[in-house]
């Protein structure tokens, strides 16, 4: 039998457990092998290595660095489906932590030793264990799909351990400073904004990105329909919420409704100053000429409120927090909170918030007692 020209590909079935076998000659005289359950799977691997061959971009996973790899998965194939900002996010952390510790070993060669070595690295160098695991979920999703595409066998960050991430106490305000925040800001430009915050839940984005004509003041209900967030080098980005979920009506009370309509008056005065020089973007919360308000700002503004009006420093997302645990000690529904979360599923809720839960418990055992903890009465 003749040897194999470089370029040429073979497939056949292998009798020991029926598998279809297929296989190229690379450049270098080596057999590159591909497996699969059915032959038309493997040979749609081989026709792609043989073109790729023709083409000058085969690439032999032994020696091809995980650099190069994870430069043509992240630019190629991941981020075409995924967010902005989260394309952002991958790119720092391959940039700042991935390329420069593990980029230069082979894809192949790469062991589970070196990359939980490397984690052990970064924690020392003072990187959060919450960091740490974000760098982790990158390289496994990124070597998922170097298995998926037969370049390695294995994912070895499956025999990895990421470090475990301490659970922090949420900080939240209580029923009593919430009302305290609320009165301190009457009159504030930020009423109406931390207003539909402590009530409703919404984040950050998602209150920033409100158009007027996503509030219905007749039947008292918003309807969260995207998000904004502000990306360097790229501004304010929109975008859909990441799940159905996420899109949702959420029912308001009658002062809020009020305070909001306060709020339109006063814009609609703000607007009447700037003139021609107005954005009209139909946003419910904007900067002096209509355009999105800066998240920075509103953070900003938001600590002095915090400091002026007494109360503990707490992160904006604290007041979704604060929203949700006031709604269930006032004994809503944990369905409800879900669905005005626009959590996915109850459980994260219930998860996430068990810790507004055992006060409820004390409905529960008087009723246990008026049920079972009467003496019974003498028998005659």
């Amino acid at each position: 039998m003749s040897k194999r020209a470089n370029g040429e590909g073979s497939i056949y079935q292998r009798k020991s457990d029926g598998k279809w076998v297929g296989s190229i000659v690379q450049p270098d005289g080596k057999r590159k092998v591909f497996y699969g359950k059915k032959r038309s799977e493997v040979s749609q691997k081989v026709n792609a290595a043989l073109n790729q061959l023709q083409q000058g971009t085969f690439v032999n996973a032994k020696t091809q660095p995980l650099k190069e790899y994870l430069e043509n998965w992240l630019e190629e194939v991941h981020k075409p489906t995924i967010r902005l900002s989260s394309y952002v996010k991958y790119r720092k952390l391959l940039n700042n932590h991935i390329l420069p510790g593990l980029g230069h070993i082979p894809l192949q060669k790469l062991m589970p030793q070196q990359v939980q070595v490397f984690y052990s690295s970064k924690l020392k160098k003072g990187l959060s264990p919450k960091m740490v695991n974000s760098i982790h979920g990158v390289l496994h999703k990124a070597l998922d799909n170097a298995v998926k595409w037969n370049l390695v066998t294995r994912n070895v960050c499956d025999a990895v351990s990421p470090p475990r991430i301490p659970k922090k106490e949420k900080q939240i305000l209580t029923k009593e400073q919430a009302q305290a925040l609320l009165e301190h800001v009457k009159e504030h430009r930020l009423e109406a904004l931390l207003t539909l915050a402590i009530t409703t839940g919404m984040r950050r984005g998602e209150i920033l990105a409100l158009r007027w004509a996503d509030i219905n003041f007749e039947e008292r209900s918003v309807q969260v329909k995207r998000t904004v967030d502000y990306i360097p080098k790229h501004g304010f980005v929109e975008t859909e919420p990441k799940t159905n979920k996420g899109r949702r009506k959420i029912m308001l009370a009658v002062f809020v409704v009020e305070v909001l309509i306060n709020h339109q008056l006063q814009q609609e005065e703000q607007r009447a100053k700037v003139g021609a020089a107005w954005i009209d973007k139909d946003l419910v919360f904007t900067n002096a000429w209509g355009d999105y308000f800066s998240p920075n700002t509103l953070l900003k503004v938001f600590g002095r409120v915090l400091a002026e009006a007494g109360l503990p420093h707490v992160r904006f997302h604290d007041l979704r927090h604060s929203a949700a645990t006031l709604l269930l000690g006032m004994r809503i529904h944990p369905k409800i909170v879900q669905e005005i979360l626009g959590h996915s599923q109850i459980t994260m809720t219930l998860d996430t918030y068990s810790h507004a839960l055992p006060s409820m418990q004390d409905e529960v055992t008087g009723r246990w007692d008026d049920e079972f903890g009467a003496s019974p009465a003498p028998k005659s």
